[in-house]
């Protein structure tokens, strides 16, 4: 934090504390006629306007409240670069807590690091703490039933961009798979291709998973076929991808981006760059070992509930 910035919380919060003490000091200075009766001689209809002093019990609380507020700017770091004179930090309350469930929970991790996969994937117990695991960490972008979205692939099922053996699991997790390191980019070919070969290209797509085409469609197609041939190198020759770039099986009816010819269309024209983040520093070995047997129990009738 900057000097500036330092010294302009500190002066607002004091100079909030001097307003709320300098308000009350005001308050019990004022001298007001009152009648015998505490009323201040003004009356409406019937009802007479009362200035009756604040009960004690009030004022010693307010009077709490604002030595409460200096014990704790002074305590904790509350006044710009202050620190506090008990050395209290996030941080450290973080790295704490940190520790206290690693020293309470790193033996159970450590057991089911030790067990297989495949054998993991159907331990109960275990993975009720993975569904756990998955849901912090995994649910935002593949769903809370893991059957993805837009962009987000479905892990329920058999189709895998990287492999669905156990070790492709942990090597996506622990890695991510990123689109500029991991292979999964997808190059826009718009201006390669022009408009008229990205039309072709995407009839040709579309009958590889046996779509039903217009006559017109079908000879765009034709001619795609020839142009193709910058696809199949991540694609394969018969399109059926490549685990080893990410490359997406293009024969079969599941569509990462969408099926539709605009959805194609629009994937050749411009691109897909997805990106999975790697979650190594952030979970360690033992945790994604854990989460791999849930994702892998996911579509291998596991013990996992989605």
């Amino acid at each position: 934090m900057s000097a500036f910035w330092s010294a302009y919380i500190i002066v607002l919060s004091l100079g909030c504390l001097a307003f709320v003490i300098g308000v009350m000091i005001m308050a019990n200075s004022l001298k007001v006629t009152r009648e015998a009766d505490n009323t201040t001689g003004h009356e409406y209809d019937g009802i007479k306007e009362y200035d009756n002093p604040m009960p004690k019990w009030w004022q010693w609380l307010y009077w709490g409240g604002v030595a409460f507020f200096i014990f704790y700017v002074l305590a904790y770091p509350a006044l710009g670069s202050y620190k506090g004179f008990l050395g209290w930090t996030s941080v450290g309350e973080h790295d704490k807590d940190k520790a206290a469930y690693d020293a309470k929970y790193a033996p159970i991790f450590k057991a089911y690091a030790a067990k297989p996969i495949e054998e993991l994937a159907h331990d109960a117990a275990a993975m009720k703490i993975a569904g756990r695991l998955y849901v912090n960490n995994c649910a935002a972008c593949h769903g809370a039933d893991a059957r993805g979205a837009k962009g987000y692939p479905n892990l329920t099922d058999n189709d895998w961009l990287y492999g669905g053996e156990p070790a492709q699991i942990v090597e996506t997790i622990t890695n991510g798979r990123l689109a500029v390191e991991g292979g999964s980019k997808m190059p826009a070919w718009g201006e390669t291709l022009g408009e008229q070969g990205v039309k072709e290209v995407t009839a040709y797509v579309l009958t590889l998973s046996d779509r039903k085409l217009s006559e017109a469609d079908q000879k765009l197609a034709e001619a795609g076929q020839a142009r193709f041939a910058v696809c199949a190198g991540c694609h394969g020759a018969d399109g059926r991808g490549m685990h080893a770039v990410g490359a997406p099986n293009l024969t079969d009816t599941i569509w990462l981006y969408g099926g539709s010819q605009k959805a194609v269309e629009e994937t050749i024209r411009h691109g897909r760059n997805g990106a999975m983040p790697a979650w190594k520093d952030r979970l360690g070995e033992e945790k994604v070992h854990l989460l791999a047997a849930y994702v892998y129990s996911l579509s291998h009738g596991g013990a996992a509930k989605h």
